[in-house]
């Protein structure tokens, strides 16, 4: 699977945010094996992927936060039929790996968490539904000012906790989307957002009206959503959507 962009008849193009991509990856050789088409396209933050389709960037399906899907079906981007939730992902904590835990129970303990620490890596705190939540969450907290300065903003979450992997900071840490931070080599999931700080966030498959490939582009949400695939899915870090 190319987590970048590669338009090519031999490929199912996509258009995902990050916190699919581990999971996407996982499931790319079965895909391959049922249909013949390696995965390609890109993965990054949801509202960038959103507005890469509405500009006639060339895509298949697409995988996004389940308001994004549901505007662009409105929009008539997406084919209803094929919409299929996949499941819930929190946003959470990272540490680089080897570093101690940082374990907070409630919304006090964040804050010292965050104002403890001299480098805090996000994702895009415009387009990303992560970096939305952290910077709203850094306001909520009232240390959004005191914090500005130790931010150390990416495209998305998977590029910044590649960063804090690799950062010399004494004291980093990181905040996106748990499938983000289990995807990549160096950091640790540290625990979830407490309670009045957390976000659980819907994401969503559908097969785009522009589809090349619309029927391989039902396959892999079937492989995605299929009931055999749910241990990959808790994997990655997805949660079964609540009822």
């Amino acid at each position: 699977m190319q987590a970048e962009r590669a338009i090519d008849a031999m490929a199912l193009n996509v258009l995902s945010g990050g916190a699919a991509q581990g999971l996407v990856a996982s499931l790319a050789p079965k895909f391959e094996a049922q249909t013949g088409l390696d995965i390609a396209g890109e993965f990054g933050a949801v509202g960038a992927m959103a507005d890469k389709l509405r500009q006639g960037m060339p895509a298949d399906i697409v995988i996004l936060t389940s308001a994004i899907v549901t505007k662009l079906a409105q929009e008539n981007w997406l084919v209803p039929a094929s919409i299929s939730d996949i499941g819930l992902v929190e946003t959470a904590i990272a540490v680089r790996s080897g570093d101690p835990l940082v374990t907070v129970n409630d919304a006090a303990g964040l804050r010292a968490a965050l104002l403890a620490a001299d480098a805090i890596f996000v994702p895009d705190t415009k387009a990303s539904t992560a970096g939305i939540h952290v910077a709203k969450v850094l306001q909520q907290l009232g240390i959004a000012d005191e914090v500005a300065s130790r931010l150390r903003i990416f495209p998305n979450g998977a590029t910044a906790m590649r960063h804090l992997a690799l950062s010399d900071a004494a004291r980093p840490i990181g905040c996106t989307q748990s499938t983000e931070i289990i995807s990549t080599k160096g950091v640790t999931l540290s625990g979830s957002l407490p309670m009045g700080c957390d976000l659980a966030t819907v994401y969503t498959a559908a097969v785009t009206t522009r589809a090349a490939a619309a029927p391989q582009a039902q396959r892999l949400i079937d492989l995605l959503t299929a009931v055999d695939a749910r241990q990959l899915r808790i994997e990655a870090g997805f949660l079964d959507v609540r009822n």
